[in-house]
């Protein structure tokens, strides 16, 4: 099965779902009507029941449409967009949004509010109008390719978007953003390798959250990408019932590290509307950071770092930064300090 003939198999409403699982697909309407619902069947193939790791990571839960105060843009992405396509947070680095969708919906996406949605689309128009920004922002030396999932581009798309970044002198590299490699190794084909061999430094952060991600499948998409001379990273997301377990990050990381994958961030959940029930406290985050140490080689030990809202860029979660670490987590950054959030909230 091709990746395309696997994205169009996806599972998308509630009602394929229950003809799977003995389950009810009713309280489920309402959330897939809000988050769109995608799961590939590489993916889908990975759950072994419902509310497992899995599951989580892709089922609507009632969970998502609990009341609560977070944000839509929990980055504030938007204060910071010049154009439409480019979020310039950073002064030598930059996001350019090429794609508004994903091979799968992740119930804990930090834009989960856009991508999937009419809303979050970008016409070549736009994105050329992000191209000519960043070829006249000199101080832009890295640039990361984001949305959405910039490999569901189709080839002669993603290699004119390479190709035109690379011509501008000051930019020295290009960084890509996908989970690709974990929901949909299919796509990783050597004509796409072949492509982003020509671009180099190319640097390429994927998103394995959970050990049972790392199939052969994903391991042969991973071993064609290092072949073709891209440096891989992984960027995973500290859910709760998912992955905050010294055990499973300890073993994850090891199988990252044998798939040339070096673990790159922790991060600690964004703060984005509708993923409250997914927040572990960051006690536990420190917590797992300290069971990796002595189990897994240096090179395998990722940065635990949060994300605030207002431009301060990822702060390292330390002991010695932490302010505070009750109901209410407070943090020292470059810019003051900042309070987040540090207790999940169940549905009510």
């Amino acid at each position: 099965m091709t990746w395309k003939q696997q994205l169009a198999n996806s599972i998308t409403t509630p009602e394929q779902l229950a003809g799977h699982f003995d389950i009810d697909p009713e309280p489920m309407r309402a959330v897939a009507a809000r988050y769109p619902l995608l799961i590939t069947p590489h993916y889908f193939n990975l759950i072994e029941k419902p509310g497992d790791p899995i599951w989580r990571q892709c089922v609507p839960d009632l969970g998502e449409l609990a009341v609560d105060d977070l944000p839509e843009d929990s980055l504030n992405e938007q204060a910071f967009a010049p154009v439409p396509t480019v979020v310039h947070r950073y002064p030598d680095r930059a996001l350019l949004m090429v794609s508004g969708q994903c091979a799968g919906y992740c119930r804990f996406c930090t834009r989960k509010n856009r991508v999937g949605t009419r809303a979050f689309c970008f016409s070549r128009a736009k994105i050329d109008e992000g191209i000519t920004y960043l070829s006249e922002a000199p101080e832009v030396r890295d640039v990361i390719l984001t949305g959405g999932d910039p490999l569901l581009l189709n080839d002669d798309r993603l290699d004119d978007i390479l190709s035109r970044l690379y011509r501008i002198p000051h930019v020295e590299m290009i960084r890509i953003g996908s989970r690709m490699p974990v929901t949909l190794p299919h796509r990783i084909t050597p004509q796409l390798c072949r492509i982003l061999s020509r671009f180099q430094p190319l640097y390429l952060n994927t998103h394995f959250n959970h050990p049972r991600e790392l199939t052969i499948e994903s391991a042969a998409a991973c071993a064609r990408l290092a072949d073709a001379g891209l440096v891989l990273g992984n960027q995973t997301v500290l859910l709760n019932d998912v992955n905050d377990d010294p055990g499973v990050m300890i073993e994850l990381c090891r199988g990252l590290l044998k798939m040339r994958v070096r673990p790159y961030y922790l991060h600690h959940l964004d703060q984005a509307r509708g993923t409250a029930h997914f927040r572990v406290p960051v006690e536990r985050g420190l917590e797992i950071i300290a069971g990796l140490r002595g189990q897994v080689s240096g090179l395998g030990i990722p940065q635990y770092v949060v994300d605030p809202p207002g431009g301060e860029g990822k702060v390292p979660l330390q002991p010695e930064n932490l302010l505070g670490m009750g109901g209410i987590l407070r943090v020292q950054t470059a810019r003051g300090v900042v309070e987040l959030p540090n207790r999940r909230r169940d549905v009510v």
